[in-house]
């Protein structure tokens, strides 16, 4: 078992709560961190702009990563929503467990 990071932001707290709220019951994630408060400056569309969002920190099992960085761009709620998700290196044994659980609840 090893574990894996997801990464996205929010407009706001309600739509990273809810949309966290989904891949928690559906098994996909462990555990969301929800920041509140983030200042993005980004490109769109040509535009250079600058907003507030909520970014979430997500951590699930490695063997799940490509279903929940699909599922999270699924259910979020922008139109082309900024969804990275990649593998944690260094990660305790016991976290790894935990993270495990995930799987072996699916099966």
């Amino acid at each position: 078992m090893s574990a894996a990071l997801l990464w996205s932001a929010f407009a706001d707290e309600d739509s990273a709560a809810a949309t966290a709220g989904a891949l928690l019951d559906e098994g996909l994630v462990a555990c969301a961190n929800i920041l509140p408060g983030v200042r993005s400056l980004f490109v769109w569309q040509g535009e250079r702009s600058e907003a507030r969002e909520c970014a979430v920190l997500f951590k699930t099992d490695a063997s799940l990563l490509d279903r929940a960085c699909a599922r999270l761009a699924e259910l979020h709620p922008y139109e082309t929503p900024a969804v990275s998700g990649w593998h944690a290196d260094a990660t305790p044994g016991a976290t790894a467990a935990w993270l495990g659980e995930l799987v072996a609840a699916r099966h």
